[in-house]
């Protein structure tokens, strides 16, 4: 287990780094740069910015110093406002976090239940409209979904305040950002409850005269739950990671709206720390996720 661990942070410390060149060398190969504006600077300004951020070195120069300087901890300041970026993602991510940990717990816990009332219940009409939802959900984007949310219950409704910053209004885009991922994981329950409830100890526990309720939950749905939990870890990042679209529709002000705001305003420091903290979560998520299938079914070899 402990080999693992190190051979998979080592090379979860290799992804990141690749993550960062791409997206370094290709921030830098779009034309333009973070001071243009409409009104020209002029000359010596520009060149007074550029050499105070080292924008005027050739860009491999640049990436060098950018790293050297984040492994002293220094992730920048803002190109736009002057900000220090760790600041920055102190204050945004908090609201950030917030709203994918209950997006991902809700998505987790309906969709656990649905997928298990569809498998027990299948070919029934609960289990035909259950399908008939998740297939429409996992079709729709959650920016789209979002969209009539937002135009649902807080335009023609008024049930909500519209665009309103903060922790204050989370239930629109918690929804919003849970119907997908709850969608596939019904999806997924229901075929791994399926199949687990075929397997021959659930015959022999039947056959045994354990209880129904027992032979469902504590053996069928705990076997079932294993590619649930494959799913789980990468889909808890990609909510934190992915939440940048339904951030910038409901103002909720976390750190996706803030990279959004990055990349509009071509803000280079902002961007390669945003890009460098969501990366970092992805891969720990799914380090997490593999350890967590060891201790769910100990029969799983991690090599």
């Amino acid at each position: 287990m402990l080999k693992y661990i190190v051979k998979r942070v080592l090379l979860a410390v290799l992804t990141v780094l690749v993550i960062s060149m791409i997206t370094f060398f290709a921030m830098n190969a779009i034309p333009g740069g973070p001071f243009n504006k409409e009104k020209a600077v002029n000359a010596a300004t520009m060149a007074a910015l550029q050499e105070r951020y080292n924008l005027d070195k050739p860009v491999p120069v640049q990436y060098v110093l950018y790293m050297k300087n984040l492994l002293h901890g220094e992730l920048g300041v803002s190109l736009k406002n002057g900000r220090e970026i760790s600041a920055i993602i102190g204050e945004s991510f908090p609201l950030s976090a917030q709203l994918g940990i209950m997006a991902a717990l809700f998505a987790i816990f309906f969709g656990i239940i649905l997928g298990s009332v569809a498998a027990l219940m299948r070919n029934q009409l609960p289990d035909r409209l259950i399908v008939f939802f998740t297939t429409l959900i996992t079709a729709m984007p959650s920016f789209v979904i979002a969209t009539v949310l937002l135009y649902l219950f807080c335009m023609k409704l008024g049930w909500f305040p519209a665009f309103t910053a903060g922790e204050n209004n989370m239930v629109l885009p918690v929804i919003a950002l849970m119907f997908s991922p709850m969608a596939y994981i019904t999806r997924l329950t229901k075929t791994s409850m399926l199949d687990a409830l075929n397997q021959d100890y659930i015959r022999t526990a039947r056959a045994k005269g354990v209880p129904q309720m027992k032979v469902i939950f504590l053996h069928g749905l705990r076997n079932a739950l294993i590619p649930v939990i494959t799913y789980v870890g990468p889909m808890i990042a990609g909510i934190l990671t992915g939440s940048m679209v339904v951030e910038t529709i409901f103002n909720i002000g976390g750190l996706g709206s803030k990279f959004v705001a990055g990349i509009t305003n071509r803000d280079y420091t902002l961007i390669m720390a945003t890009t460098i903290f969501l990366a970092t979560i992805m891969v720990i998520a799914n380090l997490i996720t593999d350890i967590v299938y060891k201790v769910v079914d100990p029969r799983i070899k991690l090599d």
